[in-house]
């Protein structure tokens, strides 16, 4: 069976970054599990594992673009300071590199790095931490099989039974 749309893929793998620095992994013993086409992975990656069977290795780097795109400087605001106060925030949240949990004006979550404090505001970078690089994939697809009609109407792979 070949990767195609709605095959539930399952692929070990190591992505780097443009300077070669390994980003994240999948291995043997945690494999990466996923509705081919469905809208969970970047549609590049999917077009290159197209075609590919069980037992296939896979070498392709997705520019900039095909991954999480370039890095938008309009993505990197400055926050008032005023709104990181609260009996109930830490001491520590303010550090330059600091990932925090945010929301956007319409309620939807998003991560913010802090990259510059100032006296009263906080620069934050909202772009994806790999926009601006591309992405070099490496990796062995283990297993194809048919996604079931409740993996492909929930939008992921359910291993082992699934309950909502």
């Amino acid at each position: 069976m070949t990767v195609s749309r709605d095959k539930v893929v399952t692929l070990t793998y190591e992505l780097r970054n443009a300077g070669g620095d390994l980003v994240d992994t999948a291995t043997h013993e945690q494999p990466f599990a996923f509705i081919h086409e469905s809208g969970m992975t970047l549609p590049d990656f999917d077009r290159n594992l197209s075609g590919l069977k069980a037992g296939d290795e896979f070498n392709f780097v997705l520019s900039a673009q095909e991954g999480y795109g370039e890095v938008e400087e309009e993505a990197i605001v400055a926050i008032p300071k005023s709104i990181f106060d609260g009996p109930d925030l830490p001491d520590n949240l303010l550090i330059v590199g600091n990932v925090l949990p945010m929301q956007d004006q319409n309620g939807n979550p998003l991560n913010g790095k802090i990259v510059a404090i100032a006296e009263d505001t906080v620069m934050m970078d909202f772009n994806h931490p790999l926009a601006g690089s591309s992405l070099h994939f490496t990796g062995k697809i283990l297993e194809v099989r048919e996604a079931t009609p409740q993996e492909i109407d929930h939008g992921h792979v359910h291993a082992g039974g699934h309950d909502h």
